[in-house]
C-alpha cells in the first residue's frame, strides 16, 4: 500500500474513532492489502476474512470493515512492517 493509501486509511480510522463523521468507505482493495499484512489474506471472500480477523482481535464480527476494524488493521499493519524492521527483533 502506498504512504497516500495509508494515510487516507489511518485518517479515516482516526476520523471515526473521535467523531469527525462517518468516514468515506474503504476500498476493498486496501481492506485485502491490510489483511494480507496482518497475516490473513482474504482470499475470495472478504467479509468472512474481515469476521475472522474483528474475531481474534475482539470486535464484533459483523463482517464490515467500519473504523473500529480499520483502526485495529492499520495499527497492527504498522507494527508488523516495524517488526520487519527491526534489526533486533
Amino acid at each position: 500500500m502506498s504512504a497516500r493509501g495509508m494515510l487516507t486509511v489511518v485518517g479515516s480510522a482516526v476520523g471515526g474513532m473521535i467523531g469527525l463523521g462517518t468516514p468515506p468507505p474503504l476500498d476493498p482493495a486496501e481492506v485485502r492489502g491490510l489483511l494480507a499484512e496482518v497475516g490473513m489474506p482474504a482470499g475470495d471472500d472478504l467479509a468472512e476474512a474481515v469476521r475472522a480477523f474483528q474475531s481474534r482481535v475482539g470486535l464484533r464480527p459483523d463482517g464490515e470493515a467500519g473504523p473500529r476494524t480499520v483502526h485495529f488493521l492499520t495499527r497492527y499493519a504498522i507494527q508488523r512492517r516495524a517488526w520487519r524492521l527491526d534489526p533486533a527483533a
